[in-house]
């Protein structure tokens, strides 16, 4: 399948031989496939990203609905496959930094690592692109933790004691406006590089893909079809490692920050 797209990709590339930055940019950019109106400000219209986002939480929806359509004590096929992997991440993940609390937000964590690691992996199939190549997506990732812990935070300590919070104990008082500041943007950097990050390392990893098929521009010929295809597929190959490391790692940082929001210490 790889193979295949890697070839149409190659093939439209010696065709279009003319505009490389172009077809790069055309690549990497959503698009517009049901065009709707605008309602208050904020367009309607179904796009490539959106689309992969409907895919990828359809296939959560019917894998899981299918994998436990019945009751086993134990699992068998998919449905073992899922349980380990939810077990690995409770275990490796949720249980150290959230603690007694693992349960309360395991279903958000759990939810998001799952659909972050499918919309990865639909950017590896012909024709398919990476939700999480989107920085609205990510964005809005990264926000959902944001507010799921300091609701949480909030909820716990109260108005007065979720302010404490950013404020270290025995520091002078004319400090104080400086430190609470500082702690109050360090939190939304947080948060911001969260997003940022999922963001970068999977737009990064399309980029390479396209580029190592633009070098057909370079030299305009269907003899460096196969060169910039061996290329593509190794660094497809990597794509689909860095899928898990990258689901892992925002599952881990947002366990991470929400557990920083519950801590009872600065």
């Amino acid at each position: 399948m790889v193979l295949s797209f890697l070839n149409m990709a190659a093939e439209e590339a010696v065709e279009h031989s003319t505009g490389g930055a172009g077809f790069i940019l055309e690549e990497v950019s959503d698009h517009v496939l049901v065009k709707l109106p605008t309602v208050l400000g904020i367009d309607l219209s179904i796009t490539k990203m959106v689309l992969m986002m409907w895919i990828a939480a359809a296939f959560l929806i019917v894998l899981f609905g299918v994998s436990f359509r019945k009751k086993r004590l134990i699992p068998k096929g998919w449905a073992n496959l899922l349980e380990s992997v939810v077990l690995f991440l409770r275990n490796d993940i949720l249980h150290p930094y959230l603690g007694e609390n693992t349960p309360r937000f395991s279903p958000y964590i759990l939810t998001a690592f799952f659909f972050i690691l499918v919309s990865n992996l639909l950017g590896v199939i012909p024709m398919g692109t990476e939700a999480t190549s989107n920085i609205s997506v990510t964005a809005t990732l990264a926000v959902f933790t944001f507010l799921i812990g300091q609701g949480a935070s909030l909820k716990k300590f109260g108005v007065i004691g979720y302010v404490k919070k950013f404020v270290p104990p025995d520091i002078p008082f004319f400090v104080i406006p400086i430190i609470f500041i500082a702690e109050v943007m360090g939190l939304f950097t947080k948060h911001f590089a969260l997003a940022i990050r999922l963001f970068a390392n999977m737009i990064a990893d399309h980029l390479i893909v396209v580029t190592v098929i633009g070098l057909i521009f370079i030299f305009n010929s269907y003899a460096a079809i196969p060169v910039s295809i061996g290329m593509g597929v190794a660094v497809e190959l990597l794509v689909i490692l860095i899928a898990f490391i990258q689901a892992y790692i925002f599952t881990m940082l947002s366990a991470v920050f929400i557990g920083l929001a519950l801590a009872e210490e600065h």
